[in-house]
C-alpha cells in the first residue's frame, strides 16, 4: 500500500470509529496483528527497544531501521515507523532510510533524545518542513507533540499543533494529552489526531468520540504479550 492509500485511511471515518493501529515489535508480532485483521500497523520505539533488551531511546538508528524493515517484509498491510527524534539524521538521509525499509509513514517527536528536553516549536516545524520537502507525498508524517509529557502548557501544545500542520504534517500526536484536550488539538491543527491508549476494547470508541482519529498503544501490546508469556512460563515451570 502507498502512503496515499495509508493517508486515506485517516479521513472520512464515522464519528467514534478511529483508525486503530496495532504496535508490532518484530516480524512474528506483525504477522499475528495483520492476521487478526488490522488494516495497518505502527511500530512503537519503546516496544522495539524492549524486545532488544535495551531502554527506550537507546536503540541505535541502524537497529531501529532494521527492525522496521523486518516488520514491513512480514506483512502485506502498510506500516508506519516510530523513529523517535530522527536520530539527528539530515532530512534527506532520514527520508531515504525510511523509504528503504518499505514503511509508508513515520512518527517524529519534538523531544531531543540526547537531552530529554522539548525542542523549540519553530525549530521542530522547520525540521518537519525539511522532511516533507524531501519526501513529497511518499511519506505519511505523524508529528508527535510532547508538551504534556514534558510538563509544558496546553497552549504550547496547541501552538505546536498549528506550526506542525503548517509545516506539512499529516497527523499530530499529542502524547499523554488529557482526553478532553484532543478536540482542541484537532481544531488547532486542522488534521487527524493520534491518541495513545491502553490496549483495551473500549478505548478506541471512547477516544474517537472525544476527537481522536487514530489510536496507537505505545508498548502496551508488547507488555500484555509479555504478561501472557510469563503466565505460560509459570504454568510450565517444574522447579
Amino acid at each position: 500500500m502507498t502512503a496515499a492509500a495509508f493517508r486515506a485511511l485517516h479521513h472520512g471515518r464515522p464519528a467514534g470509529d478511529p483508525l486503530v493501529l496495532a504496535g508490532p515489535w518484530d516480524a512474528g508480532s506483525a504477522r499475528a496483528f495483520a492476521d487478526a485483521g488490522f488494516a495497518a500497523l505502527a511500530t512503537p520505539s519503546a516496544a522495539v527497544a524492549a524486545s532488544l533488551g535495551v531502554a527506550d531511546g537507546d536503540v541505535p538508528a541502524a537497529e531501529m531501521f532494521a527492525a522496521v524493515a523486518r516488520v514491513v517484509r512480514a506483512v502485506d498491510v502498510p506500516v508506519s515507523a516510530d523513529l523517535e527524534d530522527g536520530y539527528g539524521l539530515p532530512a534527506r538521509e532520514l527520508v531515504e532510510r525510511i523509504l528503504e525499509t518499505g514503511a509508508v509513514g513515520c512518527n517524529l517527536e519534538d523531544t531531543d533524545r540526547t537531552t530529554g528536553r522539548l525542542l523549540d516549536p519553530r525549530e521542530q516545524a522547520d525540521r518537519l518542513a525539511d522532511v516533507r520537502a524531501e519526501a513529497g507525498d511518499a511519506l505519511f508524517l505523524n508529528a508527535r507533540i510532547d508538551s504534556w509529557l514534558r510538563g509544558a502548557s496546553d497552549e504550547d501544545a496547541r501552538e505546536r499543533a498549528r506550526l506542525y500542520a503548517a509545516a506539512g504534517a499529516d497527523c499530530v500526536y499529542p502524547i499523554l494529552a488529557p482526553e478532553g484536550a484532543l478536540a482542541a488539538i484537532g481544531a488547532a491543527a486542522g488534521l487527524p489526531v493520534n491518541a495513545m491508549a491502553e490496549p483495551e476494547s473500549s478505548a478506541p470508541h471512547r477516544l474517537g468520540r472525544l476527537g481522536a482519529d487514530r489510536i496507537t498503544f505505545g508498548k502496551g501490546m508488547f507488555l500484555r504479550s509479555m504478561t501472557a508469556a510469563g503466565a505460560i512460563a509459570a504454568e510450565l515451570h517444574v522447579g
